[in-house]
């Protein structure tokens, strides 16, 4: 079955750096497009950025873009976000998403942007 397990989250100063990475098994990671959606308290979940399956095409929010990057390692069936001068409002937990089927979500890792 589809698995994806998030790491990398946690507790950083505005203006920081985190990177995120989404292991995922149990489908042809290479041939799906990934993405990474994030969700605040009493807000609904957003999408922060995609990539398509070869890599060569992202999208990001208006509000990530210039600070967040999006990567995958097809090699190592894993995908990542590199997220660079954080701020308070980047606080959320944040999902690695597939449209495998009717689509599957990682279990989230918090990211707190707080001094």
């Amino acid at each position: 079955q589809v698995q994806l397990v998030e790491s990398g989250g946690g507790l950083v100063q505005p203006g920081g750096s985190l990177r995120l990475s989404c292991a995922a098994s149990g489908f042809t990671f290479r041939i799906y497009a990934m993405a990474w959606y994030r969700q605040a308290p009493g807000k609904e979940r957003e999408l922060v950025a995609h990539i398509n399956s070869s890599g060569g095409s992202t999208i990001y929010a208006d509000s990530v873009k210039g600070r967040f990057t999006i990567s995958r390692d097809n090699a190592k069936n894993t995908v990542f976000l590199q997220m660079n001068s954080l701020k308070p409002e980047d606080t959320a937990v944040y999902y690695c998403y597939v449209g495998v089927g009717p689509g599957s979500w990682g279990q989230g890792t918090q990211v707190t942007v707080s001094s």
